[in-house]
């Protein structure tokens, strides 16, 4: 669990901080799932696999689209990632 460093003093600081830390477990949530896709399909891609690589892609795609939804990674970096991974993907095929 992540502690703060500062204690907040009003019950309004103390309640940010709560939703702050509830914030904080979602979002590193969405991120470890789009670097795990990520790695998953860099695997994949090694083992030179056209048919899970694309299955792989998809769910990446998923997880980077859910990423922008909720505002963890920019529309740029989205469109950036994908576009880095389907010249990979596109490499096996």
């Amino acid at each position: 669990m992540y502690y703060a460093r500062e204690m907040a003093n009003t019950s309004s600081a103390k309640k940010a901080q709560r939703v702050a830390e509830r914030r904080r477990v979602i979002n590193v949530r969405h991120k470890k799932t789009v670097k795990d896709a990520s790695k998953q399909l860099e695997k994949l891609v090694a083992t030179k696999n056209a048919k899970q690589s694309a299955a792989a892609l998809s769910a990446l795609y998923q997880a980077i689209d859910k990423a922008v939804k909720t505002g963890i990674l920019k529309k740029n970096t989205a469109a950036r990632m994908k576009s880095r991974a389907a010249k990979q993907v596109r490499s096996v095929s």
